[in-house]
């Protein structure tokens, strides 16, 4: 039997990370970021970065954004560990660190800014409504039509299920006839679809797909038992996992579970000017070793790339 304390202080967990969201709506909301948690201050990243590095970087910076002194980056929620929103607005995570590092470099003020889920934020990119996200967002060759990515991540996609695996998942083919939680909008959307169709194609029952507009919601659904099973990438799951004490697990590990190799990163219109300064900026972030400290602060060592790339997704 399920623990009604642990369920409830769980829940309470996730409510809190998606309160900021609640009020979205097609407009993007600004985070305050006096409210919210309060982050244990680090320093600088241009302490371990040569200044004529900075110096060539911020000469490729826009001009429009020099003289402004900020930009904005665009999230499409939490995404923990990558990028986690507080009640009060603050934003914290892996990514929400290299994008402020990034704005440490390029000398202007980083402001994030959370938009209504994946969808919002891809179709914004491509009609020049917002400047960049820094995701990390799923590269696919289909998505590069329309946008650049520069990649800082690879990821694994694996299920969250409840504890001791009820369904027994093993693989995305396990998946017939169950309730599926996804992100709208995302790869994992997509991939979870194609199966019901395979399901359905060799006469099995159709995967129902239960599609949330981000990822607090959608393990809520598996908590609260309304999903067997959400299907997502494995480093935010993870933290799921470790926040749920024991009452969730990872299934279907070490699978390709209807994916490629999967990069994921930052991403921008097509062609912007954007793409090769944030890859070059990216590049000194990397070698200055502000990367790797970030990413394994966050345990996200297992998806540490050894150097960025433009579009580095060939499916």
């Amino acid at each position: 039997m399920k623990s009604t304390k642990n369920t409830l202080r769980f829940g309470a967990l996730l409510t809190a990370a998606t309160l900021t969201l609640a009020a979205c709506g097609s407009d993007p909301v600004e985070v305050d970021t006096d409210g919210g948690e309060e982050v244990e201050a680090s320093g600088s990243v241009l302490d371990e970065i040569d200044q004529a590095e900075v110096d060539r970087i911020r000469e490729m910076l826009p001009a429009e954004y020099a003289e402004a002194g900020e930009i904005t980056a665009v999230n499409s929620g939490s995404f923990p560990p990558y990028t986690i929103v507080h009640e009060g607005g603050n934003v914290e995570g892996a990514s929400a660190e290299l994008a402020d590092a990034v704005g440490e470099i390029w000398g202007i003020e980083m402001n994030h800014v959370t938009a209504d889920g994946l969808s919002s934020i891809l179709t914004g990119m491509s009609s020049g409504r917002f400047d960049f996200a820094f995701g990390p967002v799923g590269d696919f060759k289909e998505r590069q039509e329309q946008n650049d990515f520069v990649d800082y991540v690879q990821e694994f996609v694996v299920f969250a299920v409840e504890n001791g695996n009820p369904n027994d998942i093993q693989a995305l083919e396990d998946t017939c006839g169950l309730k599926i939680a996804v992100q709208a909008g995302g790869s994992a959307e997509r991939v979870i679809q194609e199966q019901s169709q395979t399901c359905e194609d060799e006469g099995e029952p159709a995967v129902e797909v239960m599609s949330f507009k981000d990822q607090p919601q959608s393990i809520l659904a598996v908590r609260s038992g309304r999903a067997d099973a959400f299907f997502s990438s494995q480093a935010p799951l993870t933290y799921f996992v470790e926040q749920a004490e024991g009452e969730l697990e990872l299934a279907a590990t070490g699978q390709d579970n209807g994916f490629d190799t999967l990069y994921q990163g930052a991403v921008v219109a097509k062609d912007s000017e954007l793409g090769p300064l944030l890859m070059e900026t990216l590049t000194v972030l990397f070698e200055s070793g502000a990367y790797e400290e970030i990413m394994t602060k966050w345990n996200l060592g297992d998806n540490m790339i050894e150097e960025p790339g433009m579009n580095l997704a060939t499916s």
